[in-house]
């Protein structure tokens, strides 16, 4: 039979066989090789999605993990997370040191679109090392442009995708790789547009679709995660094409584990299952 020709338009479908692996780490490996990932978010009420990134992060073999959040929301954090370096800031200038120390961002899991939140993103965006951008990140973004480090990774849903196109919801979704591809160009990052079959577009036009998952998924929470995995992987070394790619992936896979289980499924409960599957795909030791 002959060949069925595929548009070149076409997202390649991500499978485990053509996803980048981390390498296995050395015997005398130590946490300074693994990167730092500082998330940044957390406003009054959304504590627990700074958490929700960092824990991840963590889990996905960051080598260190700090989050710059509210002060209210510190002992909660520590309690919760003792391995994770907790900072209490009430303005830019304070989040200037921790900014120097980090090798990777994660800016957004409840950052909110106040003042606090407007003042924190003003203080990373012109940080020189890669960034993911979630959730009220990128509703700022939308509002007032500012610049993306080289090798970022944006991470919106089709309303946040919307308004950072000045289109409708319905406009993306009714054509989401061209919104994806648009995206990716206009910032100079790794797009990734999350829903059902989540695209992966780099500014050059490459786009790539995760059509794993399930239904249990839609939920609070999981884009907290995701951008924690993405974190994660930058840290350790991958590009933001490569992150994205697997990051997805090993997000979506978890999903379907752990929602054989049913209704109910709270974004904590991935964070384990991803740790399994990343030693899976990438056993931590050869």
């Amino acid at each position: 039979m002959p060949q069925t020709k595929h548009p070149a338009n076409e997202p390649q479908t991500l499978t485990s066989v053509i996803l980048a692996p981390l390498s296995p780490r050395p015997a005398d490996a130590h946490k300074g090789q693994f990167g730092h990932v500082l998330v940044v978010g957390g406003d009054r009420g959304t504590g627990g999605a700074a958490l929700l990134a960092s824990e991840a992060a963590l889990c996905c073999g960051a080598g260190l993990v700090s989050v710059a959040t509210r002060s209210e929301h510190v002992a909660a954090a520590v309690a919760r997370l003792p391995e994770v370096m907790c900072l209490g800031v009430h303005s830019a200038n304070q989040l200037m040191a921790p900014v120097e120390r980090a090798s990777v961002l994660v800016v957004g899991p409840g950052l909110g679109q106040a003042a606090w939140g407007r003042s924190l993103l003003s203080a990373v965006a012109n940080a020189p090392m890669p960034q993911v951008w979630d959730a009220d990140a990128l509703n700022l973004l939308a509002r007032s442009p500012l610049p993306l480090a080289k090798g970022s990774v944006i991470t919106p849903h089709p309303g946040e995708a919307a308004r950072l196109l000045g289109l409708s919801t319905e406009a993306v979704q009714v054509d989401r790789p061209s919104a994806a591809r648009k995206l990716a160009r206009k910032y100079g990052a790794v797009c990734v547009l999350k829903g059902a079959g989540t695209l992966i577009a780099d500014p050059h036009g490459q786009l790539a679709q995760c059509l794993r998952g399930h239904p249990a998924m839609a939920g609070a929470g999981l884009g907290d995660v995701l951008s924690g995995v993405l974190g994660a992987l930058l840290a350790q070394g991958m590009t933001a094409w490569e992150a994205a790619c697997l990051g997805v992936w090993l997000h979506a896979c978890a999903g379907e584990r752990q929602g054989l289980l049913g209704r109910g499924l709270a974004a904590s409960d991935l964070i384990p299952a991803i740790r399994q599957l990343l030693e899976e795909h990438s056993a931590c030791q050869a």
